[in-house]
């Protein structure tokens, strides 16, 4: 089925964010609002022409992870995407060897590489509520 799928044009990505606690919201805004993150990348991913399939929220995970292959496993992943390097670094123990078990499995992986937002005080409060109440119905809007 994934070869069918790649044989109609659709192009498959998986979006990387990192998992980063609410506590470290002041000093690294963008690392904790996972939201954007994947926002950012799916932005990128639909300029290319891919179709995000799947989120990741990952915080230090091994490389070898069968969460991040078991798509790829399936055929059913053409890319790996984060907003950044160092999104990546937070979300994989080891970009280097997540890089090089990409190039073995056929499967790329891509950086953004476009600008964080600069947080003001608003955004964070936005992010703190959005991220500190889940469980009571709060939507992030």
């Amino acid at each position: 089925m994934g070869d069918t799928r790649r044989a109609s044009g659709m192009l498959r990505a998986t979006t990387i964010a990192s998992l980063t606690p609410l506590e470290e919201l002041d000093d690294d805004p963008f690392l904790v609002d996972s939201r954007s993150q994947h926002a950012m990348c799916a932005r990128w991913a639909a300029e290319q022409g891919y179709v995000v399939t799947r989120e990741l929220l990952l915080r230090g995970l091994r490389p070898d992870h069968c969460a991040l292959w078991e798509d790829a496993e399936a055929g059913l992943v053409d890319l790996f995407v984060a907003p950044s390097r160092r999104v990546l670094e937070r979300a994989i123990a080891s970009v280097d060897e997540f890089t090089a078990e990409c190039a073995r499995r056929g499967v790329r992986v891509e950086t953004v590489g476009h600008a964080e937002p600069a947080y003001d005080a608003q955004m964070k409060a936005h992010v703190h509520r959005r991220l500190s109440m889940p469980t009571a119905g709060y939507d992030g809007r």
